[in-house]
């Protein structure tokens, strides 16, 4: 016997797919995911992946606004900022669920914040357990570790009516999420999306769907008004002056008796290990012994918790080397701490770093900020902590000093014909850390070789002639 199938053309199904909308990319992007549903409530999971190659966030912080009423009742994995169940108490909510348990429940609120668990939960029964939890709010970028480039927590919502349904489920809306020293990102509103797909809990070859899936994607921006949170210094090995951060680089406030306008002076090596506030002495020594002006008032500080000095350090016929000295400033440690340099034409020549672990980042998606001529650096594993602003020797007399971290950096100009190192291509044009984006100075550190104007060469023939004729006499 034979069975032979032929399509009819005219046939129409009665069961009609729902059409979800294609996943976007993005620097970050978030996926609210439906694991569970009833009628009262649902169980949801959250993944926040980095995709950014510079993109990071430390002790993250997220928010979004319920509309229909809804509130916590558990986590896993992550936590509210507050606990309270006050608005439930006084609210609708208390009406309806007259005999829930409300010292129970986790938060009420209508924008609640969330944030992530110390590490030493990971592995609680009733907190962790969750697989890319607890990680005290540090999501990496892919090009460190793809591992920690995620975070993931798990949510249980109570519903209100008239939303008792398996299937009436509205996420949340109005997401936000931010970090410290960290990218500013802005959200897309969540889109339905197809269902995401889970490993089977039980082991077997198959995946499992969620009930109902939507994206949240982030994209990083510079808000109008804002201030970086980063700033670089140059010097040269040419030139004995070094050119600090820009004046107010990451604001300023209206009360110092101070000048926002006004350049920062040029500083001695030595200054960059002293605290702004201690720097005045020193500043004002420099511009009286190299004959500069002292402006009335004085410029302002940089106001920044981080600063970076680019230090050229030697340049020869074949390469040429460079030192990068990272500052802290502030109250805030730094554990798996990176640094990006972009360059314009220097970053082909990159050969080698000494105390950092370096690499040039590969050509990226046209989602990063970063491009081929970026040069990619953290600590060596077990130094990469870069510590807080800590007490001199002796409190009472000596400045604070500064977290620092320190490498040497070799390029070679086989791969960077015509670079000229002294006239500027040495220097990066935009240095990123942690994912944020520095200040930049205004000006180069200049060198005598490398004088544009000819009258001073003239003048030195025209004095050589002379001293000639006058041995000829």
């Amino acid at each position: 016997m034979h069975v032979c199938c032929v399509e009819d053309v005219n046939f129409k199904a009665n069961v009609t797919e729902e059409e979800f909308l294609p996943r976007q990319q993005g620097d970050l992007t978030m996926d609210y995911d439906i694991l569970r549903s009833y009628e009262s409530e649902y169980y949801a999971q959250v993944r926040i992946s980095n995709h950014n190659s510079l993109g990071r966030l430390d002790n993250w912080k997220l928010s979004w606004d319920w509309m229909r009423d809804e509130f916590i009742q558990n986590m896993k994995g992550a936590y509210p900022s507050v606990v309270d169940a006050t608005d439930c108490i006084y609210g609708s909510q208390g009406v309806y669920y007259k005999d829930l348990d409300f010292s129970t429940v986790l938060n009420c609120e209508k924008r609640p914040t969330i944030v992530d668990l110390p590490l030493t939960k990971a592995n609680d029964s009733t907190l962790g357990l969750i697989p890319f939890c607890c990680r005290d709010g540090t999501i990496l970028p892919p090009s460190m570790d793809p591992s920690k480039s995620q975070s993931v927590f798990q949510i249980q919502v109570k519903k209100m009516p008239p939303d008792l349904n398996r299937t009436e489920i509205f996420p949340p809306q109005n997401w936000k999420i931010n970090g410290t020293l960290n990218p500013d990102y802005v959200c897309g509103p969540p889109v339905r999306v197809s269902p995401s797909l889970y490993p089977d809990p039980s082991g077997l070859a198959f995946n499992k769907t969620s009930v109902a899936s939507w994206q949240v994607v982030c994209n990083i921006t510079q808000p109008k008004g804002s201030h970086p949170r980063c700033c670089v210094s140059f010097s040269a090995f040419y030139n004995d002056s070094v050119i600090p951060c820009k004046t107010c680089a990451c604001g300023c406030s209206g009360r110092q008796i101070c000048s926002s306008t006004t350049p920062a002076l040029l500083l001695p090596p030595n200054a960059l290990l002293v605290p702004f506030v201690n720097r005045t002495a020193k500043a004002k020594a420099w511009s009286i012994m190299k004959r500069r002006t002292i402006p009335d008032p004085l410029p302002c500080g940089d106001n920044c918790g981080v600063s970076i000095n680019w230090h050229v350090s030697t340049d020869y016929t074949k390469g040429w080397s460079a030192r990068v000295t990272l500052f802290n400033w502030g109250d805030t440690n730094f554990a798996d701490w990176f640094a990006a340099m972009e360059f314009a034409k220097a970053g082909p020549g990159f050969e080698s770093m000494y105390s950092f672990n370096g690499s040039s980042l590969p050509t990226p998606p046209s989602t990063s900020t970063a491009t081929s001529n970026t040069i990619f650096m953290q600590g060596l594993p077990g130094l990469n902590y870069l510590v807080a602003e800590r007490d001199g020797a002796d409190p009472l007399k000596d400045p604070r000093v500064p977290g620092k971290q320190q490498s040497v950096i070799s390029f070679t100009k086989k791969r960077t014909k015509g670079i000229s190192v002294a006239a500027g291509d040495g220097f990066p044009t935009r240095v990123f850390f942690n994912g944020e984006e520095c200040s930049m100075p205004d000006i180069l550190p200049t060198s005598s070789s490398h004088i544009t104007d000819g009258s001073p060469m003239i003048l030195a023939i025209l004095l050589g002639v002379a001293v000639f004729m006058l041995m000829q006499q």
